[in-house]
């Protein structure tokens, strides 16, 4: 009896074992962000359509489109990361572009610092530089998956 009880013990200590079920428990929790995006994504896209009965404001008009727009592209990573097991890196970067200009053109850009232009430029240079190069470091590192959009 005691050395059945033993055995059971090991097993839950294997590591192929313990790795598999922290990936499903990963998994439930990368399907449960993208139940909560896809419910986030309706609730403004709702939200955007009653906006549309009162006086029409550009700005947030724009602001809920850039919002949705930028959901769904994390919604589309989240699936290739449930699919693949990978993150698109070149994904994850133009969410990131889009995010830093989506916060550029709701402020405006004569509303902003001079400083924090200066800073969200060289981001946005930083951010360009390596989505130029994931092709070349995809090719010479082989592990990094490039996304074929």
């Amino acid at each position: 009896m005691p050395k059945r009880i033993l055995v059971e013990v090991n097993s839950w200590f294997q590591r192929d074992r313990i790795v598999r079920n922290l990936e499903i428990f990963q998994d439930i929790i990368v399907i449960s962000l993208c139940v909560s995006l896809f419910c986030v994504m309706l609730i403004r896209l709702g939200d955007m359509f009653f906006s549309f009965l009162h006086p029409l404001d550009l700005r947030q008009v724009t602001s809920d489109i850039l919002f949705i727009l930028i959901l769904v592209e994390l919604f589309r990573l989240l699936v290739d990361y449930i699919q693949e097991h990978s993150i698109s890196v070149g994904a994850a970067v133009e969410i990131t572009i889009v995010s830093a200009l989506r916060e550029i053109i709701l402020r405006g850009v004569l509303e902003i610092p001079r400083d924090q232009i200066f800073g969200i430029s060289v981001f946005l240079l930083v951010l360009a530089g390596i989505f130029i190069t994931i092709p070349w470091i995809s090719k010479s590192f082989g592990n990094i998956k490039v996304s074929e959009d």
